[in-house]
């Protein structure tokens, strides 16, 4: 008997270890990878060579139509072999700006680029997707198309002149168009609902990207920065403002730094940073002050991204802050390609118009896998709602053919001081998120708890909500 007993406590001993050593190697496993990835990210070198676009005509008085001068001074950097294009102390009005390969486009101290917010400066179309959906449309404001090593850098400001305000000659501030009275729209107006739900259905019936034609005529804002199918992209040390819609877009792009860049827009659909269907991306050192999410990552919408089905992946996000938006770190909802291998580390995330922290939307209409996301050392002040929140009821909920996925998350040293949730899970009886660890964290001030429905193998060590331990052992708590 006593053989017995102790055999059995030597297999529950052993139990508890192997347990507890697969749960902190799975963080361990991945946060292991982070060097390795961030070694494989090379910013782009440039020749020392430079392209004033004073000298090709630009005006810096904020009243001078610039959009040839850069035109021109980009092409001859381009030709030339590459260099950088500069951006002098003043105020410089320009329509679309094209990036070229091997052209750094360097906004000086002291310098503002101001977009035009006539739309007939962002024609003619080009490729592009929008709302994770791939058409012809208005040029984003800085665009660029299957080019290699281009950058955009100073600590001069970008600024998008999105705004609410109606302009001289009938022209609109960008955000009226999202049609809704919050941003100067009011009844009679145009706005971008018809078109929205026209894309989305060619989309949905694979009509041909090129046969998606919007522009003029239609509704459906520009992001700020898209560079598309391009590699080797840094932006470094700008400020961005008031984008028409969302800020920085790279899509299906390769090696990318944004680094020690400012944010600041509190426009409809604002995102500030928004990765889709794009591999070996920094985020560092920067902030976000936005009207939508911080940062979302993104990998096609549907049907769209089901067909182009390339997911977001390898992605290092490290000491940003996040203040003003619907999300500080956000996965979805556009994520029907897929994500996966998400680092945020030594972040801060904090306002009481910032909803959650860390935020996953999917539904069974967008579908996809998200897998491998290590969260560590991120402080959060006040937010909204909830500190961490996935939600597989995004918008169409269940009503759907493509069951989400998500696995593999792991959060440590996440302290809040201020939410109504602490942990918020709600995904499908049927596909359960699977694998998901809490390690060392502290929840503060949660006034309702937590909401978790339908988890697998959910671990947790040293996790407090409101100076109290706590321990998921089954769905019920």
């Amino acid at each position: 008997m006593k053989l017995t007993r102790l055999h059995f406590f030597l297999q529950l001993f052993i139990l508890f270890v192997v347990t507890g050593c697969t749960q902190t190697n799975q963080s361990e496993e991945g946060w292991g990878k982070i060097e390795a990835l961030i070694h494989e990210i090379k910013e782009p070198a440039f020749p020392d060579k430079e392209f004033n676009v004073i000298s090709y005509g630009a005006v810096g008085d904020g009243l001078t139509d610039c959009t040839d001068a850069f035109k021109n001074a980009i092409n001859e950097c381009n030709v030339s072999g590459g260099g950088k294009v500069v951006v002098p102390e003043g105020i410089f009005l320009t329509g679309s700006i094209y990036l070229k390969s091997k052209v750094n486009l360097f906004v000086s101290e002291n310098a503002i680029i101001k977009f035009s917010a006539d739309e007939s400066k962002y024609l003619p179309v080009v490729f592009t997707r929008w709302e994770g959906v791939e058409c012809m449309n208005y040029s984003p404001l800085i665009y660029a198309f299957e080019e290699e090593n281009i950058a955009i850098t100073g600590e001069g400001i970008l600024d998008g002149q999105g705004s609410s305000e109606n302009l001289p000659a009938g022209k609109t501030g960008w955000w009226s168009w999202k049609g809704i009275e919050e941003f100067g729209w009011i009844e009679g107006m145009p706005n971008q609902k018809k078109d929205r739900d026209q894309l989305f259905a060619l989309g949905e019936n694979n009509v041909l990207p090129e046969k998606r034609i919007f522009g003029e005529g239609h509704y459906l804002r520009p992001n700020f920065i898209q560079p598309y199918k391009c590699k080797n992209i840094l932006i470094d040390g700008v400020t961005i403002k008031n984008s028409p819609m969302w800020f920085i877009h790279p899509v299906l792009c390769e090696n990318v730094t944004i680094k020690n860049v400012t944010v600041e827009g509190l426009g409809p659909n604002n995102d500030g940073c928004n990765p889709e269907s794009s591999k070996n991306i920094l985020i560092q050192n920067c902030s976000f002050n936005t009207g939508d999410d911080c940062i979302a990552i993104k990998s096609g919408r549907n049907n769209d991204g089901r067909r182009i089905n390339v997911p977001s992946e390898n992605i290092i996000v490290q000491n940003c802050n996040m203040k003003e938006g619907h999300g500080g770190l956000v996965i979805g909802s556009e994520i029907s390609g897929g994500a996966k291998n998400i680092f945020a580390e030594d972040c801060v995330m904090s306002s009481p118009n910032l909803d959650r922290a860390i935020r996953i939307k999917t539904n069974a209409v967008r579908g996809g896998i998200i897998e491998n996301l290590y969260v560590r050392n991120i402080t959060v002040g006040v937010v909204k709602e909830a500190v961490i929140k996935i939600n597989f009821y995004y918008e169409e909920g269940d009503k759907g053919m493509f069951l989400p996925e998500i696995r593999n998350l792991s959060f440590s040293n996440i302290n809040s001081e201020k939410s109504e949730y602490a942990i918020w899970i709600k995904a499908f009886s049927d596909s359960p998120v699977e694998n998901i660890q809490f390690d060392m964290c502290n929840f503060n001030n949660v006034s309702e708890g937590n909401i978790i429905e339908n988890v697998s193998n959910l671990k947790s060590s040293s996790v407090f909500i409101n100076g109290s331990e706590w321990q998921f052992d089954n769905p019920s708590n």
